[in-house]
C-alpha cells in the first residue's frame, strides 16, 4: 500500500519512524520544489539514499579522507566517461585497485547518511512511499538503523535553521579577506580552511560545494562561522539566479526529475518536468515520449496518441514508441491504425514479447483469430521461462 502526504503535515523523521516501526520495505520518494530524493528501506532498515541532480560525491569523500589520490580519481572519472555511464565510480575504483571493496562500502555508508541528513532540511514538499521497490543498478547497499540517524539529523536541522539566516540561498556570492584572517592568527576548522581560498567574490555557494568537495552542511556551517566572525561578507548573487540560462545542465536537471517522478508514480509532477523539457528543447523526442507514457498511465488516450506521434516524428519510429502508440490506438478503438503501428514495431524489434502480445490482441479485436493465435504463440515463445502475463491467458 502506498503512503502519501505533505511534509508540512508529517515531518520526514516522523515518516521514517513510521516505516521503521512497521518494518516496511520499499522506496520513500521526497519532492520539494525542484528537488527530489529517495530513501530505500528493507525490513525497516535504511539500505540506500540518493538525491536527484546532486553530484555523486563518493570520489570527493574518498579524496578528502586520503583514501585515494587525485590521479586515481581522475583516472576513474575518465573511464566512466569512456564507458557505460551506469557503472558507478566506486566500482571503477575497486576494479582499478585504488581501494578495497570493504572500505569503499564504509564510505558509501557515510555518503548515504549525508544524503539523509540533507533530506531532513526539507521542511516543505511531499512524500510518497511505494512498497516492494528496490534500488536500480546499486550493488553497494548498506543496513542502517534509522534511529541512529534521527538524533544527528535533528541536531543538524537545528543548526541549519541558524545557517539559513545568513545563507538563505545557494545562489549568493561571498568574499573573504584572507590576509586579514591570517593577521588575526585564529585557528580555522578544516572545512573553513578548505573554502577560504575559494571565497574570492566570484563563486556562489553551489560552486563552493562543487569545488571544495564538501557536502552542503559542511560548507554552510563553515561559511556561517566565517560570516559571523566578520571574515566573509556577501557581495552579490550569481547571474544564474537573476536570469537562468537555457543550457544542457538545466534541461538535464528537468529530465532527471521527470524520470524520478515517473518511476515513483508521481505522474502530475513528472508531466510538469517533461513539459519544461519540451519547452526548452522543442526538437527533442524524449520529452514527448515520456509525456505520451504519462498520458497512457492516466488513461488519456487521445493525448497519448498525439504525444507519441510527435515523439516518432522527432526521434524516428523506435519500437518502444510504436508499441505504446499501438496500445493507445487500440484503447481508442482505432484498430486499423493500431494494426499498422504494431506491425511496424514488430519489424523493428523481433525479440520483445510485449509487441506480438499487443499485436495479437489487436488481431483478436479485429476478428482475425488465426493472426491472433500466431502472434500470441510468438509472444509465448519469446517469454521463455519468464512469467506469462495474465492478459496473454485472457487473449
Amino acid at each position: 500500500m502506498a503512503i502519501k502526504g505533505s511534509l508540512k503535515e508529517a515531518s520526514l523523521p516522523d515518516v521514517i519512524q513510521l516505516l521503521t516501526l512497521g518494518r516496511r520495505s520499499g522506496c520513500l520518494a521526497i519532492a520539494d520544489r525542484q528537488n527530489f530524493g529517495y530513501i530505500y528501506f528493507e525490513d525497516g532498515r535504511l539500505i540506500h539514499a540518493s538525491i536527484v541532480n546532486r553530484r555523486d560525491r563518493i570520489g570527493d569523500i574518498l579524496l578528502r579522507n586520503g583514501r585515494i589520490t587525485p590521479e586515481q580519481l581522475q583516472h576513474a572519472i575518465q573511464l566512466q566517461g569512456q564507458g557505460d555511464r551506469a557503472v558507478k565510480l566506486g566500482e571503477l575504483l575497486v576494479a582499478s585497485g585504488a581501494i578495497e571493496r570493504a572500505e569503499l562500502e564504509k564510505y558509501i555508508r557515510l555518503q548515504i547518511e549525508e544524503a539523509v541528513y540533507y533530506l531532513f532540511t526539507w521542511a516543505s514538499g511531499t512524500f510518497n512511499f511505494e512498497a516492494g521497490v528496490r534500488p536500480e543498478h546499486e550493488d553497494f547497499l548498506v543496513s542502517i538503523n534509522p534511529e541512529s540517524l534521527l538524533l544527528e539529523g535533528a541536531r543538524r536541522v537545528d543548526e541549519w535553521s541558524l545557517i539559513e539566516k545568513k545563507i538563505p540561498s545557494f545562489d549568493l556570492i561571498f568574499a573573504a579577506d584572507r590576509s586579514y584572517v591570517a593577521d588575526t592568527g585564529v585557528t580555522l576548522s578544516p572545512e573553513q580552511s578548505a573554502i577560504l581560498p575559494l571565497l574570492d567574490g566570484t563563486r556562489d555557494v553551489k560552486q563552493l560545494i562543487e569545488e571544495s568537495g564538501l557536502v552542503e552542511f559542511e560548507v554552510g556551517k563553515a561559511l556561517y562561522g566565517l560570516i559571523t566572525a566578520g571574515f566573509a561578507r556577501r557581495v552579490g548573487a550569481s547571474a544564474a539566479a537573476a536570469a537562468p540560462r537555457v543550457n544542457d545542465a538545466r534541461v538535464e536537471e528537468h529530465r532527471n526529475l521527470g524520470i524520478a517522478f515517473y518511476k515513483t508514480s508521481m505522474l502530475d509532477e513528472a508531466f510538469r518536468e517533461f513539459r519544461r523539457v519540451a519547452d526548452l528543447r522543442p526538437a527533442e523526442s524524449a520529452a514527448p515520449f515520456f509525456l505520451g507514457l504519462i498520458a497512457l498511465r492516466q488513461a488519456r488516450w487521445d493525448e497519448a496518441v498525439a504525444a507519441l506521434r510527435e515523439a516518432s516524428e522527432k526521434g524516428g519510429p523506435r519500437p518502444a514508441v510504436l508499441h505504446n502508440l499501438g496500445y493507445a490506438l487500440e484503447r481508442l478503438g482505432r484498430l486499423d491504425e493500431a494494426e499498422a503501428a504494431y506491425a511496424d514495431a514488430a519489424t523493428r524489434a523481433r525479440d520483445d514479447a510485449r509487441i506480438p502480445l499487443g499485436w495479437g490482441i489487436v488481431a483478436l479485436k479485429r476478428g482475425d483469430a488465426a493472426a491472433a493465435a500466431t502472434r500470441l504463440a510468438r509472444a509465448r515463445e519469446l517469454l521463455g521461462k519468464r512469467p506469462v502475463p495474465a492478459v496473454w491467458y485472457w487473449a
